[in-house]
């Protein structure tokens, strides 16, 4: 089956996302999503915010959307692992901010571009302060992708830390690819490189996939 592009997968992944639920009720994540999503596209389809002089405008709003459903401190701490703690204050503050940035701006294309493609719903798992919502997205062409939500709850909130597209963890990706920069270079090297945005979505083939499953 052919592969899809790994930067539309996690694009609609965050559109996904941005409409995690703001209840302090503990429970039924996947229901407040579908309840919720409409105020995201809301935003892609407002006819106001269209044109090509209203693009900042609409982008800030998806960003408010989507930093108020992530916990980008936490994802970002874990993405370092064990190199999280050896930081200064100063320095984690900069890591989270580069690596929030990171996603935001790499993906922001691809969020205004969504295009149809259907999110089926399916297993849902809580275990306390922790929940997992599994989902498909089924693409026009008919071919379809898992993509798992990981989240915790936060003051109330139900926040994402990870996502897991087709058994590829989004944070363990971006965790191998910071630890080959520490382990040849340097902290500052690795701010760096993530101001640049020289770091990669997790490849995606869907055959590659599974023939690593067999």
């Amino acid at each position: 089956m052919r592969s899809y592009k790994a930067e539309k997968i996690i694009a609609i992944t965050l559109l996904l996302l941005v409409s995690l639920p703001c209840s302090s009720r503990a429970g039924i994540p996947s229901d407040q999503v579908r309840q919720t999503a409409d105020k995201v596209l809301s935003i892609l389809q407002d006819t106001r915010l269209k044109s090509a002089d209203k693009r900042q405008e609409r982008r800030h709003q998806l960003r408010q959307v989507i930093s108020a459903r992530f916990d980008f401190n936490e994802m970002a701490k874990r993405t370092l692992g064990q190199h999280w703690q050896r930081r200064s204050a100063e320095e984690q503050r900069q890591f989270v901010q580069l690596f929030t940035d990171l996603l935001e701006r790499s993906y922001a294309d691809q969020i205004e571009s969504f295009n149809g493609e259907k999110i089926v719903y399916g297993r849902e798992q809580q275990d306390k302060d922790y929940a997992e919502v599994d989902t498909k997205v089924v693409t026009k062409k008919g071919d379809d992708f898992s993509v798992n939500y990981l989240l915790h709850a936060v003051g109330g909130e139900w926040k994402v830390y990870d996502v897991v597209i087709e058994n590829i963890s989004l944070v363990n990706n971006y965790r191998s690819q910071f630890n080959h920069v520490l382990a040849n270079s340097s902290f500052d090297e690795l701010l760096r490189k993530l101001q640049a945005k020289a770091f990669n979505a997790p490849e995606k083939d869907r055959r590659a996939t599974r023939a690593s499953k067999s």
